[in-house]
């Protein structure tokens, strides 16, 4: 395994972005701009893959051109002895990459939205499993809006997972702050998400503390027609037969498309978002250079 950062100092992030969920070039120039608002708020980006079988935390520029030029696999937290064992380019999701994060002792994740419980089928991510055994900060968007959203923030209540809203009481809904789900906790700064954090630890939570971060306002999507583009592309997904991990990458490229790619730049401006504040409570939990 190979760590250039300093955990303290760390914000980790994923490659499943990079590599699967934003078109290239797009992936690659986003994650190096975060990485650049990670920086510029005094901690450390953690971009987090695996190259020839070997994890990298701290992945330079080339390293994720390579996942993205030469191929990789798109893998959870239960793949990854098969990634190592196999000497396989691998980008990581947010199960995966908290997995990686929480042996190197990171203790804050910043991701776009997690993978939750899809609709009309027993379909679950991995990282809802991952959220309720890892302690440690993760900041989202909420869920991914293709998801039964309901149902997976009732999954993350029974996982005993801390779920707060960064200045919002209702659950984002990825590209919209709107989803109608109400959250009976929230917190207004950064302060409040490590005191909650501190106290986790006293009290032994053994799970993530989840920061719903919503969409910034200016990039925010109407609810109603997400939904729209989501059902279309679902009938896409049934058409053609695509299943397991490639599904989400699937239908969040079509509603993309639907979208004339209004979908793909509000992608983009929620993943910066996330990463301002993912720095600033790393900074915050004293882990500033």
């Amino acid at each position: 395994m190979v760590v250039r950062v300093d955990p303290k100092k760390a914000v980790s992030l994923e490659t499943t972005v990079v590599a699967h969920g934003l078109p290239k070039p797009i992936g690659v120039n986003t994650a190096i701009e975060m990485e650049r608002i990670v920086e510029g708020e005094g901690a450390q980006p953690a971009t987090v893959g695996i190259l020839n079988g070997e994890i990298i935390v701290g992945m330079r520029k080339e390293e994720m051109e390579r996942l993205v030029n030469e191929g990789s696999v798109k893998i959870g937290a239960r793949e990854i002895p098969y990634a190592l064992a196999k000497s396989l380019n691998a980008d990581t999701t947010v199960s995966a990459t908290m997995r990686i994060s929480k042996i190197v002792g990171i203790r804050v994740f910043v991701t776009g939205g997690i993978g939750g419980v899809h609709r009309g089928k027993y379909d679950v991510s991995q990282d809802l499993v991952e959220l309720s055994k890892n302690r440690m900060v993760v900041i989202s968007a909420g869920a991914k809006s293709i998801l039964d959203l309901r149902t997976t923030v009732e999954v993350l209540e029974t996982l005993e997972v801390v779920v707060v809203g960064y200045r919002t009481d209702e659950f984002p809904a990825f590209y919209s702050s709107f989803s109608g789900i109400k959250l009976n906790m929230k917190v207004d700064t950064v302060e409040e998400v490590v005191e909650i954090f501190k106290w986790m630890e006293k009290v032994d939570i053994g799970g993530a503390l989840l920061v719903v971060n919503p969409i910034p306002k200016e990039y925010e999507i109407p609810f109603e027609d997400v939904q729209k583009w989501t059902l279309k592309a679902e009938m896409e997904a049934e058409r053609f037969g695509v299943k397991g991990k490639e599904v989400t990458p699937f239908l969040l490229s079509k509603i993309s498309e639907f979208s004339d790619g209004k979908t793909l730049m509000a992608n983009v401006e929620l993943l910066k978002n996330n990463a301002f504040l993912g720095a600033k409570v790393a900074v915050a939990l004293g882990g500033g250079s």
